[in-house]
């Protein structure tokens, strides 16, 4: 298997869909606008690595940064038939490279014993939200 890495920002947004539909994340009503906007969070991001198999989006990652004391990483994704081979490892390699003295935060709900198992450790941080409508129950147009 040959996995290309690249940086760029501007991923597919249908490709970047199906990555969040196949790993459980983008299960609700979807829109137009919302087909449309999808990799708005992406390029926004200070951060991005996508990996690729036969031109095919398997997997990415994005990271919002100071680029000097904090740096969280945010949607880690890698499609259900090719995690386990390292894609997700990587990705976080490349993104911790980029600013290795910063402090690292991984967002998850699900993926806490990846992280422990590539040096992550919990802390004691509290981090409260208000949810995105796009991956909650609300308004799926984001209006």
């Amino acid at each position: 298997m040959n996995v290309v890495y690249q940086t760029r920002k501007d991923l597919p947004c249908q490709e970047l869909y199906a990555l969040f539909h196949a790993v459980g994340w983008a299960d609700g009503p979807v829109t137009p606008f919302m087909l449309e906007h999808f990799n708005q969070s992406f390029i926004q991001s200070t951060l991005v690595f996508s990996a690729w198999v036969d031109g095919r989006l398997v997997g990415c990652v994005r990271v919002l940064s100071d680029r000097m004391f904090r740096s969280v990483i945010y949607d880690l994704a890698v499609a259900p038939e090719y995690q386990g081979r390292g894609i997700g490892r990587e990705l976080v390699r490349r993104c911790i490279s980029t600013f290795p003295k910063s402090e690292w935060l991984g967002e998850t709900q699900t993926a806490g014993a990846f992280y422990e198992k590539i040096g992550f450790a919990p802390n004691t941080h509290t981090f409260l939200s208000i949810p995105c409508p796009w991956f909650h129950s609300g308004d799926p147009q984001g209006e």
